[in-house]
């Protein structure tokens, strides 16, 4: 008993304030007061840039005397480039806070601009290895309120931003605790017109977050509870999200099942991540698909040191039969049902850098928390899996 009880502990955060609901959009001038802002940055992408949204956040915030800029030059997969242009329109501009506005990778790009508005260093230097993070000067960085707009990565709750080296086409995490936001403003009708198949995307990254915090082995039962609570939500409203948009129930359990995800997986992720980040990055996919694409390829070769949270989770799920195969032939059912592919080859990944790709994975900082300890040859069976539908 001695030695399972040492390993019961840990270092556990849930501090991030949340303003959530219908409607709470209207409160972004007065979060933003609240942070002590008066020249807000708003971060967001080309496509919401040219939306009623986000021109009404900046009417609302100049009408409370706020002056407000916007910054909306980032790609889907968001680059170093994108990140030094936002500090440039920042610094320029005379900002003091970001309000990072869109889905994950207005998220990310926010985050990081607020990140070096004091920094002197490389951003690659705040890379998620070791102690980096102690090289940030934590006075520099600028306040930020979060306003999520997608239900899939939760990195509005995140102390990390993922930005692509263009140099190495690799995706890099780059963290600090503080680069959390301080407020989020999580509004389900600012979901309503995502498509459907961003909404599936999107969903799939949540229920991956979830999944894979629930996998990994350390000890950590809070974030274990809510993950398993987020995949019901997922369970239950993905796929009503998905064929009908405009129900904001849906869309609210959906938008809470994402930050679910995201304050789960301080726990850590494994594979599914090790894989989609590498794809990502050379192949310019989405992230939230490919999670879903990867997803029950790294749960078959992952099956031995799961299948008992497995079972559990199945009959939390409310699954026929509780098993890990329950769970199996659930993930797979609701992918076909949401229109996922069920390769890496059908969104367009060959095997030409297979090797580039599998020392990629291994290099990530999420092959660390997988339930079994893999290698670049294991990751390498798992892509191969993938882009043939080998299950």
């Amino acid at each position: 008993m001695a030695d399972d009880a040492a390993a019961l502990r840990g270092n556990w955060n849930y501090p991030t304030l949340m303003r959530f609901g219908v409607g709470r959009i209207a409160e972004l001038p007065e979060a933003c007061k609240q942070l002590g802002m008066k020249r807000p940055l708003i971060v967001t992408d080309p496509g919401l840039a040219a939306l009623p949204m986000i021109k009404e956040a900046v009417q609302r915030n100049e009408a409370a005397g706020l002056e407000t800029a916007l910054f909306a030059d980032i790609k889907g997969n968001p680059i170093g480039k994108n990140v030094e242009d936002g500090l440039k329109k920042y610094r320029a501009g005379g900002h003091d806070g970001v309000v990072a506005f869109g889905g994950g990778s207005a998220l990310d790009a926010g985050k990081a601009i607020a990140l070096m508005a004091g920094q002197t260093r490389p951003i690659w230097d705040f890379e998620d290895v070791g102690d980096n993070w102690t090289r940030v000067n934590v006075a520099g960085i600028a306040p930020i309120v979060a306003v999520p707009t997608t239900s899939g990565t939760g990195s509005e709750v995140g102390r990390v931003s993922v930005i692509t080296n263009e140099t190495t086409h690799q995706k890099k995490l780059i963290f600090h605790p503080k680069i959390q936001p301080s407020i989020v403003i999580s509004d389900p009708a600012l979901t309503v017109g995502l498509p459907a198949k961003i909404t599936a995307a999107t969903g799939m990254d949540a229920l991956a977050h979830c999944l894979e915090a629930y996998c990994v082995p350390s000890y950590h039962p809070m974030a274990d509870g809510v993950a398993v609570e987020g995949m019901r939500l997922i369970k239950d409203w993905l796929p009503v999200a998905v064929k009908d948009g405009k129900n904001l129930t849906a869309r609210a359990h959906m938008m809470a099942a994402a930050t679910m995800g995201a304050t789960a997986f301080q726990k850590g992720l494994g594979a599914i991540h090790s894989l989609s980040h590498p794809v990502g990055a050379i192949y310019d996919t989405h992230h939230g698909l490919t999670n879903a694409v990867v997803m029950p390829y790294v749960m078959q070769f992952n099956r031995a040191a799961i299948e008992a949270k497995m079972a559990r989770l199945a009959a939390w799920l409310e699954l026929k039969n509780p098993s890990y195969t329950a769970v199996l032939d659930w993930v797979l059912a609701l992918r076909k049902e949401i229109g996922i592919p069920h390769t890496l080859k059908e969104i367009g990944v060959d095997k030409a850098r297979l090797d580039e790709l599998s020392q990629a994975a291994y290099e990530d900082p999420s092959t660390g928390g997988n339930p079994v300890p893999i290698g670049a040859a294991d990751l390498k069976k798992m892509f191969v899996a993938s882009i043939d539908g080998q299950l």
